[in-house]
């Protein structure tokens, strides 16, 4: 049996959105700040961060109501 894989190697949509705004910057088209010309690559980090964070305060909130649950059974 041969396997094929498929790679997928390209620049993206965040990548050329960052381009596009770096060009405009660069030609005097757009005089927005380098904060938000280069805000296409920090966003997608800022949406990944803050998933992972949400993630991590569902784990302590569901480790926490585990305990109680336990304590409770113990008392008992």
């Amino acid at each position: 049996m041969s396997r094929t894989y498929v790679s997928s190697s390209g620049i993206g949509f965040c990548g050329l959105l960052t381009i596009l705004f770096i060009a405009l910057k660069l030609l005097g088209k757009i005089g927005w700040s380098w904060w938000f010309v280069l805000s296409p690559i920090w966003i997608p980090i800022l949406i990944v961060l803050i998933i992972i964070l949400i993630v991590i305060i569902a784990i302590a909130i569901r480790a926490l109501f585990k305990q109680k649950r336990r304590n409770i059974w113990q008392k008992k």
